[in-house]
Protein backbone atom coordinates (compact mmCIF):
# COMPACT_ATOMS: atom_id res chain seq x y z
CA UNK A 1 0.00 0.00 0.00
CA UNK A 2 1.31 3.45 -0.94
CA UNK A 3 1.20 5.96 1.93
CA UNK A 4 3.61 8.56 0.49
CA UNK A 5 2.94 10.83 -2.49
CA UNK A 6 5.38 13.22 -4.18
CA UNK A 7 4.44 16.49 -5.89
CA UNK A 8 6.55 18.73 -8.11
CA UNK A 9 5.24 22.29 -8.27
CA UNK A 10 3.49 22.93 -11.59
CA UNK A 11 0.87 25.20 -13.13
CA UNK A 12 -2.83 24.55 -12.77
CA UNK A 13 -4.55 21.84 -10.78
CA UNK A 14 -2.71 18.68 -9.75
CA UNK A 15 -4.57 15.92 -7.95
CA UNK A 16 -2.12 14.27 -5.58
CA UNK A 17 -4.35 11.61 -4.08
CA UNK A 18 -7.81 10.27 -4.72
CA UNK A 19 -10.22 8.10 -2.75
CA UNK A 20 -8.78 4.59 -2.53
CA UNK A 21 -5.17 5.73 -2.35
CA UNK A 22 -3.61 4.62 0.91
CA UNK A 23 -6.96 3.02 1.81
CA UNK A 24 -8.49 6.46 2.33
CA UNK A 25 -12.28 6.38 2.01
CA UNK A 26 -13.24 10.03 2.41
CA UNK A 27 -10.39 12.28 1.30
CA UNK A 28 -9.04 13.58 -1.99
CA UNK A 29 -6.18 16.08 -2.08
CA UNK A 30 -4.46 18.32 -4.59
CA UNK A 31 -2.71 21.64 -5.26
CA UNK A 32 -3.84 24.54 -7.47
CA UNK A 33 -1.09 26.85 -8.77
CA UNK A 34 -2.12 29.97 -10.74
CA UNK A 35 -0.23 32.95 -12.15
CA UNK A 36 -1.77 36.40 -11.74
CA UNK A 37 -5.05 36.76 -13.70
CA UNK A 38 -5.26 33.04 -14.47
CA UNK A 39 -8.45 31.20 -13.50
CA UNK A 40 -9.44 27.71 -12.48
CA UNK A 41 -12.98 26.42 -13.00
CA UNK A 42 -14.30 23.65 -10.76
CA UNK A 43 -17.47 21.91 -9.68
CA UNK A 44 -17.88 20.30 -6.30
CA UNK A 45 -20.45 17.80 -7.71
CA UNK A 46 -21.06 15.08 -5.09
CA UNK A 47 -18.36 16.44 -2.78
CA UNK A 48 -17.73 19.21 -0.30
CA UNK A 49 -14.56 21.12 -1.19
CA UNK A 50 -12.20 23.12 1.01
CA UNK A 51 -9.60 25.51 -0.41
CA UNK A 52 -6.71 26.62 1.80
CA UNK A 53 -4.68 29.55 0.47
CA UNK A 54 -1.04 28.59 0.94
CA UNK A 55 0.30 31.87 -0.47
CA UNK A 56 -0.84 34.79 -2.61
CA UNK A 57 -4.26 36.31 -3.23
CA UNK A 58 -7.32 35.17 -5.16
CA UNK A 59 -11.06 35.58 -5.51
CA UNK A 60 -13.43 32.61 -5.32
CA UNK A 61 -16.89 33.01 -6.86
CA UNK A 62 -19.67 30.59 -7.66
CA UNK A 63 -23.32 29.69 -7.35
CA UNK A 64 -24.62 32.21 -4.81
CA UNK A 65 -21.29 33.42 -3.42
CA UNK A 66 -18.48 35.85 -4.24
CA UNK A 67 -15.42 35.99 -1.97
CA UNK A 68 -13.08 38.67 -3.29
CA UNK A 69 -9.41 39.42 -2.69
CA UNK A 70 -8.67 36.63 -0.21
CA UNK A 71 -5.15 36.06 1.04
CA UNK A 72 -2.62 37.83 3.24
CA UNK A 73 0.45 35.61 3.53
CA UNK A 74 3.15 35.16 0.89
CA UNK A 75 3.75 31.55 1.97
CA UNK A 76 2.77 29.10 4.71
CA UNK A 77 5.43 30.46 7.08
CA UNK A 78 4.12 34.03 6.88
CA UNK A 79 0.84 34.10 8.76
CA UNK A 80 -2.55 32.48 9.10
CA UNK A 81 -4.54 31.22 6.11
CA UNK A 82 -7.84 31.93 4.47
CA UNK A 83 -9.97 28.80 4.04
CA UNK A 84 -12.96 28.59 1.68
CA UNK A 85 -15.65 25.92 2.10
CA UNK A 86 -17.77 25.04 -0.93
CA UNK A 87 -20.70 22.65 -0.41
CA UNK A 88 -21.75 19.92 -2.83
CA UNK A 89 -23.38 20.73 -6.17
CA UNK A 90 -21.65 24.07 -6.75
CA UNK A 91 -19.71 25.39 -9.72
CA UNK A 92 -16.93 27.75 -8.74
CA UNK A 93 -14.14 29.86 -10.21
CA UNK A 94 -10.80 30.78 -8.67
CA UNK A 95 -9.23 33.93 -10.13
CA UNK A 96 -5.64 34.73 -9.21
CA UNK A 97 -5.39 38.35 -8.02
CA UNK A 98 -1.64 37.73 -7.63
CA UNK A 99 0.33 34.55 -8.20
CA UNK A 100 -1.46 32.17 -5.84
CA UNK A 101 -1.19 28.63 -4.54
CA UNK A 102 -4.04 26.75 -2.88
CA UNK A 103 -4.46 23.35 -1.32
CA UNK A 104 -7.63 21.59 -2.51
CA UNK A 105 -9.42 18.82 -0.67
CA UNK A 106 -12.73 17.11 -1.37
CA UNK A 107 -14.89 14.62 0.50
CA UNK A 108 -18.21 12.96 -0.44
CA UNK A 109 -21.10 15.02 0.88
CA UNK A 110 -24.80 15.73 0.60
CA UNK A 111 -24.73 18.53 3.19
CA UNK A 112 -26.83 21.47 2.02
CA UNK A 113 -25.25 24.62 3.46
CA UNK A 114 -23.99 27.95 2.15
CA UNK A 115 -20.41 28.45 1.03
CA UNK A 116 -18.32 30.36 3.57
CA UNK A 117 -14.86 31.75 4.34
CA UNK A 118 -12.78 31.24 7.48
CA UNK A 119 -10.58 34.33 7.81
CA UNK A 120 -7.18 34.54 9.53
CA UNK A 121 -8.88 36.38 12.39
CA UNK A 122 -11.13 33.35 12.93
CA UNK A 123 -8.24 30.87 12.97
CA UNK A 124 -7.44 29.52 16.43
CA UNK A 125 -3.78 29.34 17.41
CA UNK A 126 -2.76 26.67 19.94
CA UNK A 127 0.50 25.50 21.47
CA UNK A 128 0.79 21.73 21.91
CA UNK A 129 3.28 19.59 23.81
CA UNK A 130 6.48 20.58 25.59
CA UNK A 131 10.26 20.25 25.41
CA UNK A 132 11.34 18.32 22.30
CA UNK A 133 7.76 17.63 21.18
CA UNK A 134 6.28 21.11 21.38
CA UNK A 135 4.68 22.64 18.30
CA UNK A 136 2.26 25.36 17.26
CA UNK A 137 -0.95 24.76 15.36
CA UNK A 138 -3.60 26.75 13.54
CA UNK A 139 -7.14 25.35 13.66
CA UNK A 140 -9.24 26.42 10.69
CA UNK A 141 -12.16 24.22 9.65
CA UNK A 142 -13.17 22.71 12.99
CA UNK A 143 -16.45 21.32 14.31
CA UNK A 144 -17.52 24.92 14.94
CA UNK A 145 -18.18 25.22 11.19
CA UNK A 146 -20.58 23.14 9.07
CA UNK A 147 -19.05 20.27 7.11
CA UNK A 148 -20.00 16.67 6.45
CA UNK A 149 -16.58 15.15 7.14
CA UNK A 150 -13.71 17.67 7.17
CA UNK A 151 -11.57 18.97 10.03
CA UNK A 152 -8.54 21.01 8.92
CA UNK A 153 -5.52 22.69 10.50
CA UNK A 154 -1.85 23.52 10.11
CA UNK A 155 1.15 22.60 12.27
CA UNK A 156 4.59 24.20 12.69
CA UNK A 157 7.44 22.17 14.15
CA UNK A 158 10.74 23.69 15.21
CA UNK A 159 14.30 22.51 14.66
CA UNK A 160 14.78 18.85 15.61
CA UNK A 161 11.39 18.53 17.28
CA UNK A 162 8.69 15.86 17.14
CA UNK A 163 5.00 16.29 16.36
CA UNK A 164 1.97 14.04 16.73
CA UNK A 165 3.84 12.92 19.82
CA UNK A 166 3.36 11.03 22.03
CA UNK A 167 2.03 8.98 19.11
CA UNK A 168 -1.75 9.12 18.87
CA UNK A 169 -4.41 7.42 16.78
CA UNK A 170 -8.02 8.23 15.91
CA UNK A 171 -9.28 4.89 14.60
CA UNK A 172 -12.54 4.11 16.44
CA UNK A 173 -15.74 5.93 17.31
CA UNK A 174 -15.52 5.66 21.06
CA UNK A 175 -16.70 8.96 22.51
CA UNK A 176 -15.69 10.83 24.53
CA UNK A 177 -12.15 9.45 24.12
CA UNK A 178 -11.68 8.77 20.41
CA UNK A 179 -13.24 9.49 17.02
CA UNK A 180 -12.57 7.54 13.81
CA UNK A 181 -10.92 9.99 11.38
CA UNK A 182 -8.55 9.33 8.49
CA UNK A 183 -5.92 11.97 7.77
CA UNK A 184 -3.64 13.54 5.16
CA UNK A 185 -0.41 15.48 5.86
CA UNK A 186 1.08 17.89 3.28
CA UNK A 187 4.62 19.09 4.06
CA UNK A 188 6.68 22.22 3.52
CA UNK A 189 10.08 23.14 5.00
CA UNK A 190 11.98 26.34 5.70
CA UNK A 191 14.60 26.34 4.20
CA UNK A 192 12.94 24.15 1.59
CA UNK A 193 15.69 21.51 1.41
CA UNK A 194 14.66 20.30 4.88
CA UNK A 195 13.27 16.88 5.62
CA UNK A 196 11.55 14.85 8.30
CA UNK A 197 10.69 11.27 9.16
CA UNK A 198 7.08 10.06 9.26
CA UNK A 199 5.98 6.81 10.86
CA UNK A 200 2.54 5.19 10.56
CA UNK A 201 1.78 2.06 12.57
CA UNK A 202 -1.16 0.24 14.11
CA UNK A 203 -1.37 -1.64 17.41
CA UNK A 204 -1.19 -5.00 15.64
CA UNK A 205 1.49 -3.74 13.18
CA UNK A 206 -0.68 -4.59 10.19
CA UNK A 207 0.60 -1.17 9.14
CA UNK A 208 4.22 -0.41 10.07
CA UNK A 209 5.46 2.21 7.62
CA UNK A 210 8.34 4.69 7.89
CA UNK A 211 9.39 7.23 5.26
CA UNK A 212 11.38 10.39 4.64
CA UNK A 213 9.20 13.43 3.92
CA UNK A 214 10.52 16.39 1.98
CA UNK A 215 9.20 19.59 0.38
CA UNK A 216 5.72 19.09 -1.15
CA UNK A 217 5.37 15.49 0.03
CA UNK A 218 2.01 14.12 1.19
CA UNK A 219 1.42 11.22 3.55
CA UNK A 220 -1.86 9.28 3.64
CA UNK A 221 -2.93 8.02 7.06
CA UNK A 222 -5.96 5.71 6.93
CA UNK A 223 -5.46 4.56 10.53
CA UNK A 224 -2.83 4.09 13.18
CA UNK A 225 -0.39 6.19 15.16
CA UNK A 226 1.45 8.72 13.01
CA UNK A 227 4.36 10.55 14.73
CA UNK A 228 6.71 12.76 12.72
CA UNK A 229 10.12 14.30 13.51
CA UNK A 230 11.78 17.32 11.91
CA UNK A 231 15.48 17.54 11.01
CA UNK A 232 17.59 19.98 13.06
CA UNK A 233 18.00 23.44 11.55
CA UNK A 234 14.64 23.57 9.78
CA UNK A 235 11.06 24.58 10.42
CA UNK A 236 8.58 21.94 9.32
CA UNK A 237 5.05 22.81 8.22
CA UNK A 238 2.27 20.42 7.49
CA UNK A 239 -1.31 20.97 6.49
CA UNK A 240 -3.44 18.30 8.13
CA UNK A 241 -6.81 17.27 6.79
CA UNK A 242 -8.91 14.87 8.84
CA UNK A 243 -12.16 13.33 7.67
CA UNK A 244 -14.58 11.43 9.89
CA UNK A 245 -17.44 9.29 8.68
CA UNK A 246 -19.70 9.86 11.67
CA UNK A 247 -18.09 12.57 13.83
CA UNK A 248 -15.75 15.56 13.51
CA UNK A 249 -13.91 15.86 16.79
CA UNK A 250 -10.29 16.41 17.83
CA UNK A 251 -10.30 13.24 19.95
CA UNK A 252 -7.49 10.70 19.96
CA UNK A 253 -5.87 7.93 21.99
CA UNK A 254 -2.14 7.81 22.72
CA UNK A 255 0.07 4.78 22.24
CA UNK A 256 0.13 3.29 25.78
CA UNK A 257 3.81 2.40 25.32
CA UNK A 258 4.76 6.07 25.08
CA UNK A 259 2.09 7.88 27.08
CA UNK A 260 4.41 7.91 30.11
CA UNK A 261 6.42 10.67 28.42
CA UNK A 262 3.69 13.12 29.42
CA UNK A 263 4.55 12.59 33.08
CA UNK A 264 8.26 13.42 32.71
Amino acid sequence: MEYLKHYESQKGFTKISTIGDGNLELTEFGIINLKQDETYLGNSAQNEVALIILGGKCSVTGDGFAFKNLGERKDVFSGKPYTVYIPCGKSYEIKADTDVELAWTASPSDLDVEAYVITPEQVKEVHIGKDSYERDAYLMLTDEYPSKHLYIGEAFIGSGKHASYPPHRHDFDNLPDEVDMEEVYFFRFNPEQGYGIQKIYTDDRSIDFTCTVEQNDTTLIPEGYHPVVNAPGYTMYYLWIMAGQNYRKFKSVMDPNHKWVLEV
